[in-house]
């Protein structure tokens, strides 16, 4: 859609100045917004590459920065595919992680930022879906590069990465600018026209804008295509108000955030992403075909949950979905744990263990994918102020990848000191306080917009009489404008 001219705006923004965003929801469902949607499908499409950094979204932009993000995991790529020895494999794959780092980071943010709220959970959820889906590709490139000369065949399938990088990072360029970022740097002309296109209305559109000015700190007054924006510092004054300083709502936001980057990883699932071969050689798969098979389809039924996953975020909400999903993951878990033991245990093939253990490792992604999986990253990108966001989803994927890397590295160490039932036993337990921890602390967050988030925290057990209060008003303002619409339709 065209952007609006300056008197048409100003004549928006007195028509809705003492309206709230639930007056312009369609009585039906609205229509899927196909700018939106593909703007985040390829936007989360870098995070097949996978992770960290907020400050330079803010400095060059979101879109830029996933331009960045692809050039420096194409050159890790390469670098490991060429590598000549052990170190310089390394080198490369530390590149890529520093790549595949602001990719995650930024596909959350600028998803986020363009999503309307109608459908932010499912737009932003596209992040894990790639993320899954290059999973499934590893998998399957593996499989494939698995009948090449071993000397061939690593460079291929870490090489291979290279190839999306080059078109994501020229695709982007075809894409918008954030309109957060465009506000922050003046340029309100270009964040209304994006706005227009993206979300689902334009009047819509003009309160998002107020919205948005109002947390950047410009007039409402203010309708120039570009304005002045008072200069921020470059980061030092947000870290301080995100761990030094923080408000009670900022502390809460922090502690939901950690906890759900947190036991995201550290509930096991890179053990069963990583080492499943291996968990499939201790059940009693002893053939290196079907051992790879078998790890395909773990792949296989973690991205379809996680496509199923995306259906059901804006239906039926965050928190119905995060506990029912770690739920069932510490039930699998628990399972996977105890037929490990029994098959330990057993001089003698047991059918019945193995394939309770397949079945539940199967059970246990699919879990983790409708759930557990998309909602860390929809949580982290919504949930953050403006003015904090880029470097608390930097600082919340910071969290998320170190704990990876440390179940990752002492999966095998902690499985030989106490048996591999005893590892998955303890990602059981994990996954419990988890769940304790998600029921108590997290607030839903369906259906409110970026800038109403804030509302929603400040007391990290209390939580739920102001979600009450907030739903009351809701209704409340919409009872209101139903018996003004009666009263204009009386009088007529």
């Amino acid at each position: 859609m065209a952007g609006l001219g300056v008197e048409n705006t100003v004549v928006s923004a007195q028509l809705i100045d003492n309206k709230t965003l639930a007056d312009f929801e369609p009585a039906n469902k609205p229509k899927r917004n196909m700018f939106a949607f593909a703007c985040a499908v390829l936007a989360s499409l870098t995070t097949i590459l996978l992770g960290y950094a907020g400050r330079t979204s803010d400095w060059i932009g979101r879109r830029y920065t996933i331009v960045l993000a692809n050039a420096i995991f194409f050159v890790g790529a390469l670098l490991m595919a060429f590598a000549t020895n052990y170190a310089l494999l390394m080198f490369g794959r530390f590149i890529g992680g520093i790549g595949a780092g602001f990719a995650i980071m930024i596909a959350l943010v600028y998803t986020a930022e363009l999503s309307p709220a109608s459908s932010r959970g499912f737009l932003t959820s596209f992040t894990e879906v790639s993320i899954n889906g290059g999973i499934l590709l590893g998998y399957v490139s593996n499989y494939a590069f698995s009948k090449l000369p071993m000397n061939l065949g690593w460079r291929f399938m870490l090489g291979v990465g290279a190839i999306p990088s080059v078109f994501l990072g020229v695709g982007v360029l075809a894409m918008p600018e954030s309109p957060r970022w465009l506000v922050m740097q003046g340029r309100l002309g270009e964040a209304k026209r994006v706005l227009d296109k993206s979300l689902d209305s334009k009047e819509e559109a003009q309160l998002r804008l107020n919205d948005i000015k109002e947390a950047v700190g410009i007039p409402a007054s203010s309708t120039d295509d570009v304005v002045q924006v008072q200069k921020q510092s470059h980061g030092e004054g947000v870290w301080r108000e995100l761990l030094v300083y923080p408000t009670p709502a900022i502390r809460h936001v922090l502690i939901c955030i950690i906890g759900i980057q947190f036991f995201q990883q550290s509930s096991g699932i890179e053990a069963v992403v990583l080492y499943s071969p291996r968990i499939f050689e201790k059940a009693g798969i002893t053939s290196s075909n079907d051992k790879l098979l078998a790890t395909v389809a773990v792949g296989f039924v973690k991205t379809i949950f996680i496509l199923v996953a995306t259906f059901l975020l804006d239906r039926i909400g965050r928190r119905p979905l995060l506990l029912s999903s770690v739920g069932g993951m510490v039930a699998s878990l628990a399972a996977i744990a105890f037929s490990l033991t029994i098959i330990d245990h057993s001089e003698e093939k047991l059918v019945w263990a193995i394939g309770l253990c397949i079945t539940m490792v199967l059970a246990f992604v699919a879990f983790f994918s409708i759930g557990m999986g998309p909602i860390a990253g929809v949580y982290t990108s919504e949930i953050f102020p403006l003015r904090l966001r880029a470097q608390g989803v930097s600082m919340a994927v910071a969290v998320n990848r170190v704990t990876s890397g440390v179940t990752a590295m002492t999966f095998i160490s902690l499985y030989n000191a106490i048996t591999i039932g005893g590892a998955f036993f303890l990602f059981a337990g994990i996954a419990a306080m988890g769940w304790v921890f998600f029921y108590t602390c997290v607030p839903e967050t369906r259906g409110k917009t970026l800038e109403e988030m804030e509302g929603l925290f400040g007391k990290l057990v209390g939580w739920r009489e102001e979600a009450k209060k907030m739903k009351s008003t809701v209704m409340e303002e919409e009872s209101r404008q139903v018996q003004l619409g009666n009263t204009t339709s009386d009088c007529r």
